[in-house]
């Protein structure tokens, strides 16, 4: 299957981007260990204007530094020193936007999955959570920057169709301190059953 090509992250619109990301396909391959996963659950981060943003303010850091980097790299950050967390940088080089990808239903590489989960077997909850998710994958804070065009994580269009009617926005999750801005619906979120 093709992988989203460098046009699909270098748009615009990041909230857009975010909801066009459900049904997709996260894949990584880490230490020769393929695993897939159609992913159910996003968050949009629009940038400097963003309270909820790292990169409010144009917050240029080493951590946030790969944000502003052009659409189409991975931003992987460490979260309470304990969870690593997958986002997709988007839009052009200078704006930093991204998308957390909270949550995917797994496809291939279950085995895989769970023994990173320190899991016997799958339940729902397998890949809901950003945290969860990055650790079931293999998605370590050190891939931060990694290209999403390469062999390592990518994301796929296998045509899975996400009709709109099953689409949920709602505000995100935990951004309490960004004010007015964590009430904006940029978490999306879709069932997709396999």
């Amino acid at each position: 299957m093709p992988k989203l090509p460098e046009s699909f992250y270098t748009r615009k619109n990041v909230v857009k981007i975010s909801r066009e990301l459900l049904g997709k396909v996260l894949c990584t391959c880490i230490d020769g260990q393929l695993t897939e996963a159609v992913i159910v659950e996003t968050e949009a981060y629009a940038g400097v204007k963003d309270k909820a943003s790292h990169a409010c303010g144009g917050r240029r850091t080493k951590r946030t530094e790969v944000m502003f980097w052009q659409g189409g790299h991975a931003y992987i950050y460490l979260c309470y020193g304990m969870y690593s967390l997958f986002n997709v940088v988007t839009h052009t080089e200078g704006t930093p936007h991204a998308v957390l990808i909270r949550g995917a239903v797994p496809l291939t590489g279950i085995d895989t999955m769970l023994q990173r989960a320190e899991k016997q077997k799958v339940d729902k909850n397998l890949l809901i959570g950003p945290g969860k998710l990055a650790k079931a994958l293999g998605l370590h804070f050190s891939l931060t920057g990694t290209s999403l065009s390469g062999d390592l994580i990518w994301i796929e269009d296998r045509g899975i169709s996400v009709p709109t009617k099953t689409i949920t926005a709602t505000p995100r999750i935990g951004v309490d301190y960004a004010g007015e801005d964590a009430l904006l619906p940029y978490r999306f979120i879709t069932e997709i059953k396999l």
